[in-house]
């Protein structure tokens, strides 16, 4: 069995946020028999909240409006009929760090919007927290380098209806609106694509975009996604 002192760059990552999840493993997901509503959600824009909606693979994504770090609103809705890639992000979090400077996150956003994808990238930290506000994350998407929108969810709101709990996770949504991946970039939770479980990288993201481009259900539609806890207030 590996122990942490197998893998001496976890302590490193680890400092600064809550431990990592437990590695990432595919989950059966049945098909839904019915079609969710895709009642509006807010957090800064002021649009009315849906209580008890809750994002699941393969129904509707739950729609949602927020402000970008300039105070431009953006929602799901404008983007029907488009991919979407949605990336809970922290700019303080060392796996964040990790995935973007090293691991799967570096160069995928730039790769996947030049082929018509939708990224956007949300961040939940609240009042007082790790990565919190918009001059923050300007640093953070100067440092990565983003060309994709940031968006402010301040109050958790977003981020709870779609059941986010690590930095970075992903929720991978096709052209019909629907939720078709969630969880984990990929299978190596030390965010550097060193250590991939089984020993073969998979950057999960990729490979649903890869299906939904095939024309094919999406083989891993959920795993357990690792990072730091997305900073929400208590």
């Amino acid at each position: 069995m590996r122990t942490l002192k197998s893998f001496p760059f976890l302590g490193v990552l680890l400092f600064g946020c809550n431990p990592a999840a437990p590695p990432p493993s595919a989950a059966t997901v049945s098909p839904a028999a019915a079609t969710a509503a895709t009642a509006t959600t807010s957090s800064a824009a002021g649009v009315g909240p849906t209580d008890g909606v809750e994002a699941r693979v393969g129904v509707a994504a739950p729609a949602f409006t927020l402000r970008d770090l300039d105070g431009h609103e953006v929602s799901l809705a404008q983007y029907r009929g488009k991919r979407v890639v949605l990336e809970w992000f922290n700019e303080g979090c060392p796996f964040v760090d990790k995935s973007h400077t090293a691991g799967s996150l570096k160069t995928l956003a730039a790769e996947a919007t030049a082929n018509g994808v939708v990224w956007l990238a949300i961040n939940s930290s609240s009042e007082g927290k790790q990565g919190h506000g918009a001059e923050a994350n300007r640093k953070g998407a100067a440092r990565y380098h983003l060309a994709h929108p940031v968006l402010l969810d301040s109050d958790g709101v977003v981020g709870k209806r779609y059941g986010a709990k690590r930095t970075p996770q992903m929720f991978v949504i096709d052209e019909k609106g629907t939720l078709v991946y969630a969880g984990a970039i990929d299978n190596s939770p030390d965010a550097e694509g060193l250590s991939p479980e089984g020993g073969k990288l998979v950057n999960y993201v990729t490979e649903a975009l890869a299906a939904l481009d095939a024309g094919k259900p999406v083989a891993v539609p959920e795993t357990k996604p690792y990072g730091c806890s997305v900073k929400y207030a208590k």
